[in-house]
């Protein structure tokens, strides 16, 4: 059940990945952990690094549970100017305290001096102590002209702060959306600039979590497109960041070496994600890391996204079909011996068809991509013992692109402003591709691809 190129913990229980930052040659992944237990329970900062974000080293737990509480989610940065005065290119994680009875939570800080490998809390935690307010968490920190900005959750709103040094803080503002629902609250936000792409103008944009009445039901993850001024957030559009079940938590390296922004996602939902089946020893997985872009739309600026380059450089081709006509009744079929594999299409005439991975003993998941209703939708209910209905997103023009790896399946359509993201718990034994139309569907271009564990 393991994937190919999506991370999982070595063992036990993973839910958000934390600390994303880029330093010395590797990139650092924290995430939260439970290296006791399948379940969820006194939260841990697992780490891992990695040169190319597809192939990871498990490294030593970095943050354990103490006299503060639990260690939840976070961010992490390089101090390169010293600001905190733990010592030159200091790596800082600042990430929130759990503490029970009493669901106490403040952000604190720790330091490493080596990489990451060792790591020393701060002897002034909590760095920002609880307000007040039940829900305050999740700090994504980052630096912004001349001091530091923090922006964390707290209850439906986005609370940001500004510090010299990492360990004063001062609150300079909150954002929060109208007609918000009145289940679960934000989490996990994540803040970050990028051009839009063939014109100069920079916008930001805030991505967050909510824990309930997400899309395809339970938890999942919205985005925000605006502008920030140092001291807070102002949005002028909203949308889905994916439509999936199984995305949530995002967050985005920071210090990449060639100004990429790439992020990645927690593979499940709070409905089930206890609930999963964990035959491997091990319960919870990563997305693929993909990078995100602005792009200009109808609609003003849209987030696109798309798996980063270096999947890519892992694909074998198995067929292509050019100027490609779909009959009814007719369809394409290809056995799949190996682990993870891509379905590239760039459709014609407004075509419609699905897609079947059906695999030993009967058990499939099947998708169907309707140009002319403008959805798409997904039945995994034989693969995954919590789903029940069929999942649909918008789908609009666009190239698509199907990637699925042993235990996932997502979806980047519309050139990657539409992203669906599910997990499944397939059995045993190779699958079987079908591609099929029940009306004339015109593709200009359909291939497949095996994609590799090593780079071509």
């Amino acid at each position: 059940m393991r994937p190919l190129l999506h991370f999982t913990p070595p063992a036990n229980w993973l839910n958000d990945p934390n600390g994303l930052v880029y330093y010395a040659g590797k990139y650092h992944l924290f995430y939260q952990y439970h290296p006791h237990s399948l379940d969820w329970g006194p939260m841990h900062w697992g780490h891992a690094t990695s040169a190319n974000l597809l192939d990871w080293e498990h490294q030593p737990t970095a943050l354990a549970p103490d006299e503060n509480g639990m260690i939840f989610s976070g961010s992490a940065v390089v101090d390169w100017r010293n600001t905190a005065g733990f010592g030159a290119e200091a790596l800082a994680a600042i990430f929130t305290h759990h503490l029970e009875p009493g669901h106490l939570e403040s952000q604190s800080l720790a330091f490493s001096l080596d990489q990451g490998q060792t790591w020393q809390k701060y002897s002034g935690n909590p760095a920002l102590p609880n307000p007040g307010l039940r829900d305050f968490r999740d700090p994504k920190v980052f630096w912004h002209n001349d001091h530091w900005v923090m922006c964390l959750a707290a209850g439906r709103e986005i609370r940001f702060y500004a510090s010299p040094n990492l360990k004063d803080w001062n609150f300079s503002g909150v954002f929060a959306l109208k007609n918000e629902p009145l289940n679960g609250v934000w989490e996990t936000p994540d803040l970050f600039p990028l051009p839009v792409a063939g014109t100069n103008p920079i916008r930001w944009v805030l991505t967050l979590s909510q824990s309930a009445e997400a899309p395809a039901g339970g938890s999942g993850s919205r985005c925000c497109i605006g502008y920030f001024d140092g001291s807070t957030f102002q949005a002028e559009s909203t949308h889905w960041l994916d439509y999936g079940p199984d995305f949530y938590a995002p967050q985005s390296w920071s210090d990449t070496p060639d100004g990429r922004r790439i992020t990645l996602g927690w593979m499940s939902n709070w409905q089930y994600a206890r609930q999963t089946p964990a035959p491997g020893g091990w319960r919870g997985m990563f997305s693929l890391p993909r990078e995100l872009r602005l792009v200009t739309t109808e609609n003003g600026p849209r987030l696109a996204q798309q798996p980063i380059a270096e999947v890519s450089q892992r694909r074998r081709l198995i067929f292509s079909h050019q100027q490609f006509t779909l009959q009814p009744g007719k369809s394409l079929q290809s056995d799949l011996p190996f682990s993870a594999w891509e379905v590239e299409v760039e459709p014609g005439a407004a075509p419609r068809f699905g897609c079947q991975i059906r695999y030993p003993g009967g058990a499939s998941a099947e998708i169907w991509f309707d140009y002319e209703k403008q959805f798409l939708s997904l039945n995994r209910s034989s693969l995954h013992p919590q789903s029940g209905a069929v999942l649909s997103a918008p789908l609009r023009p666009g190239r698509l692109r199907l990637l699925v790896d042993t235990a996932s399946i997502e979806i980047f359509a519309a050139n990657g402003l539409v992203t669906f993201s599910a997990g499944i718990f397939p059995p045993e034994g190779r699958p079987r591709l079908k591609i099929f139309s029940q009306t004339t569907a015109n593709f200009c271009q359909l291939q497949l691809f095996e994609i590799l564990s090593e780079t071509l």
